[in-house]
């Protein structure tokens, strides 16, 4: 492939060197998120959203807890700017959440802009121009000195036409390919035009427009403008990160560890090209290290439907936290620790007397609890021909009540793998119960008719039957200390000679493990005659 037909970053922009402190920085608290769905999300969609989808996403975006949320691109279309007004005359935007608006730096945009929210109480209007050396010769035709004038312009009609409670904001577009004195000289520039203050901060959003390095070459260009921006404490340093190289999560949190205070994305990654960086993934992965994300995920199944639907694009089943595959597991290996690391969960839920929902969380290949973000433990085990004994277990004890015996396992996740490698396909919970049914509750050579046992003396029971095998029906007994052991001797005396190596018995089945003439085989039984029935069972397998 012609690889020298690309530079590296170093060869297209200066990024200072710097003494970083951000690698040893660490995350205390959640940034401001801010959701550019309904603007830059909407905009990479082959079908925009009409009203009713918009409004339904933006209903969604306040239940789940955004303070500020990206509404809309008024300039652009008559359907963006009829949305604002929408939500501005419908009285839609509750009195804790602040919308943004996008404008290019052009007069007549940004006046049509302002029309647009009209009768908010607060918003904040978004000023961006692309800054970096291709952009302003290739695009714009425009040197940096006239970058700046235009903005300048842009900035004070913004500041005539701001009405009280109106805030701004600042993206110098394709940032991270712009020479970082000149990001300085805007964003100072503009922080003075509009004479921002601690209670009326103006917002800098630097953006990945295309990302172009790994995620600490972002950090140190985030750092560097962190530390040398005017007015500090009169700004809210804003990043967006897009998704190019794949990298946009790590980009964004080495960007707050760097000392950004505002995040802009969308739910589940959607935007241009490979998407904007992914707000549930970042916010998620926040509370995984126990930090607040200050967002409600509690049902992710139900935002990810409503998110499907509005934008017409499938979430992916292997996406972090929110695909229908991620909290799965069907290797033998992970369903075995899965298995114990749940068991283990509740075990220490009840030592410290606490519901499970709220003991400490340390399960194996589970970085969350599925229930947290109202996802049911029926969906983390599943069984195809990759599983093991420790995943068909745990889904017989947990959707059936049947709680195999250990030593016992193994030999039916070898009649579960034959099924699977059948088939080529999933077993549902209904399918793995069933096959349990037929492989060892079926009727086989040897039955049992009429039975009764009692104990004629204390230690000694007696079990009188009739049994069938073939074409040969006879009426047997037998003795015993247990009135397993008495079956065994009422078998023996019909000529079939067993020895019970293992018997376990729950609230649901019984499970006998016999030797049959050197064979050893498994058989289970329910209902009132399981024990009986569990060593008939195991009989009529050894003798297959």
């Amino acid at each position: 492939m012609p690889h020298h037909r690309y530079r590296p970053f170093q060869e297209r922009v200066n990024v200072p060197s710097a003494d970083r402190s951000w690698p040893s920085a660490r995350f205390e608290r959640a940034p401001l998120w801010v959701p550019v769905d309904l603007r830059d999300g909407n905009q990479a969609l082959a079908e925009p959203m009409d009203t009713p989808r918009k409004r339904r996403l933006f209903d969604l975006l306040v239940a789940t807890g955004f303070k500020e949320i990206e509404v809309g691109y008024p300039s652009a279309s008559r359907t963006d700017f009829d949305f604002v007004r929408h939500l501005v005359t419908g009285g839609a935007v509750p009195d804790d959440v602040t919308p943004v608006v996008f404008t290019p730096a052009r007069p007549d945009l940004i006046d049509r802009t302002f029309d647009a929210i009209a009768g908010l109480p607060r918003a904040v209007v978004h000023l961006y121009i692309a800054t970096s050396p291709v952009w302003r010769d290739v695009v714009l035709g425009r040197d940096r000195g006239e970058v700046w004038r235009a903005v300048r312009e842009a900035a004070e009609r913004m500041a005539r036409r701001a009405a009280p409670g109106v805030r701004f904001q600042f993206s110098p577009e394709t940032f991270n390919l712009t020479e970082p004195d000149f990001v300085l000289e805007l964003c100072d520039g503009l922080t003075e035009v509009w004479d921002a203050s601690p209670d009326r901060p103006v917002t800098h959003n630097l953006p990945a427009t295309v990302e172009i390095a790994t995620p600490n070459v972002y950090a140190d260009q985030i750092e560097y403008v962190h530390r040398h921006l005017a007015r500090r404490d009169s700004v809210i340093l804003s990043v967006h990160p897009h998704n190019d190289r794949g990298t946009g999560v790590a980009c964004a949190e080495l960007a707050v560890l760097a000392g950004a205070q505002r995040v802009e994305g969308c739910l589940f990654g959607n935007g241009e090209r490979t998407g904007n960086v992914d707000l549930v993934t970042l916010a998620l992965n926040l509370y995984a290290q126990g930090v607040d994300p200050m967002l409600d995920f509690g049902d992710i199944d139900a935002m990810r439907e409503t998110v499907e639907h509005c934008n017409r694009l499938p979430v992916h089943p292997r996406h972090p936290y929110a695909g229908d595959l991620v909290h799965t597991a069907f290797s033998g290996t992970h369903q075995d620790a899965i298995s114990k690391g749940l068991a283990e969960h509740a075990r220490t839920a009840r030592e410290l007397g606490v519901p499970a929902s709220r003991a400490p969380w340390a399960v194996p290949y589970l970085p969350i609890d599925p229930a947290d973000v109202g996802r049911s433990y029926e969906a983390i085990i599943r069984v195809n021909s990759q599983s093991g004994k420790g995943g068909t277990a745990y889904l017989l004890r947990t959707q059936h009540g049947v709680d195999l015996p250990p030593r016992m396992r193994p030999d039916f996740s070898r009649v579960v793998q034959e099924a699977t490698d059948d088939t080529g396909r999933e077993m549902t919970p209904k399918e793995l119960y069933e096959l349990f049914r037929s492989t060892y509750l079926g009727v086989g050579d040897v039955r049992l008719h009429d039975w009764s046992a009692y104990e004629e003396a204390p230690g000694v029971h007696r079990f009188v039957c009739t049994l069938e095998a073939g074409d040969r029906v006879g009426d047997h007994e037998g003795t015993g200390g247990s009135l397993v052991s008495a079956f065994v001797d009422a078998l023996a005396g019909a000529g079939h000679t067993l020895d019970v190596v293992d018997y376990a018995e729950d609230a649901t089945a019984a499970y006998a493990e016999c030797r049959v003439d050197g064979r050893t085989a498994w058989g289970a039984g329910e209902g009132s005659s399981a024990a009986v029935q569990a060593v008939l069972s195991a009989l009529n397998r050894a003798m297959r």
